[in-house]
């Protein structure tokens, strides 16, 4: 009897740990298994602006009246958002091998203190919720600023999972692994593709994902890398090999064709990751040679990706709170 064909999922998953850029319960149940299921603001509001979560947003603000006078410095607006991104990841947790992933509110993308404020609330929200939960199944997602990377050094020595998301540089990512974070997300696309339809991403940075997990095998470090913002599954299959990839929704859905119907070349079979050098030098206790070495990258480019994506995830933070405010009273 003929073998069947393996499909672009199962042909993946044999290099790279596959997880799901979701918070559809749904898609973690039915085109798993997955490792971890990752989000952010924007998946947040997508997910919770559909008719069937209107019972689990009243539930959040309920909560979040009861909760509020245990946390200082939150409206009762953002509050809510967070119990109900917590609420979500706890529904997708069971269908999961490894962890959920929550992404701190990125107004507070530049303090250092309200980010671990605020990853330590979002752990005592799981706690709450479902108590028990095991707090090493949660790791709190935090843009790759210099104060976001000071946060992250300080929660992974209490203990917190941390992942450093929008990297876009080298220097970022020597930063990650020397603060300790768990995973980087490296960003294949700036974020402004999938919100400004018929942008192009010039400069797709598929070699730098291997060449950050070729530089961080070389040091040993522990921290893993996985990619995201991925617009096809050339792009996808070009990663075969990473450590973890995430992936949304429709390219999941895409991955379920046999695997003769996708170009399946990976980087990491090549030798492309070596025009890209890494420079043998330590930023964790030079923030302003980190900052210089950042802000030169792409000539200012990078830096631009950066400050481009805290902005849409702030405006999702907007659109959240208003989501809730519109469902109060």
């Amino acid at each position: 009897m003929a073998v069947p064909e393996p499909t672009g999922w199962e042909l993946l998953s044999t290099r790279t740990i596959i997880d799901c850029d979701t918070l559809d319960e749904q898609v973690a149940r039915d085109l798993g298994p997955f490792q971890d299921c990752t989000s952010n603001q924007a998946i947040a509001y997508g997910e919770l602006s559909k008719p069937e979560h209107i019972g689990l947003i009243r539930n959040s603000i309920s909560d979040a009246s009861e909760l509020l006078p245990r946390f200082t410095g939150i409206s009762l607006e953002e509050l809510a958002v967070e119990i109900a991104m917590v609420r979500l990841a706890l529904r997708i947790a069971p269908h999961l091998a490894g962890r959920v992933h929550i992404q701190t509110n990125p107004y507070y993308s530049y303090s250092t203190e309200r980010t671990i404020v605020n990853a330590l609330r979002i752990v005592q929200l799981f706690q709450h919720l479902q108590p028990g939960f095991e707090q090493d199944r949660i790791c709190i997602k935090i843009p790759s600023t210099w104060e976001g990377m000071m946060a992250c050094r300080a929660l992974e020595m209490a203990g917190v999972r941390t992942l450093a998301t929008t990297l876009f540089t080298m220097s970022q990512a020597v930063l990650a692994a020397e603060v300790g974070c768990t995973y980087i997300a490296p960003y294949v696309n700036q974020l402004k593709v999938h919100f400004e339809p018929g942008f192009m991403d010039p400069n797709k940075l598929l070699p730098l994902c291997v060449s950050i997990q070729k530089y961080y095998k070389s040091i040993n470090a522990k921290t893993k890398v996985l990619p995201a913002s991925l617009t096809s599954t050339n792009e996808i299959f070009a990663l075969a090999g990473v450590d973890h990839i995430t992936i949304a929704p429709g390219l999941l859905k895409q991955l379920e064709q046999p695997s003769s119907a996708f170009q399946t070349e990976s980087l990491f079979d090549s030798d492309v990751s070596s025009a890209i050098s890494v420079a043998e030098q330590s930023f964790v206790n030079n923030e302003s040679a980190y900052r210089i070495a950042f802000t030169r990258d792409l000539h200012g480019a990078s830096e631009e990706k950066l400050t481009q994506a805290i902005n849409i995830f702030c405006d999702m933070q907007d659109k959240l709170v208003q989501l809730m405010k519109s469902n109060m009273g």
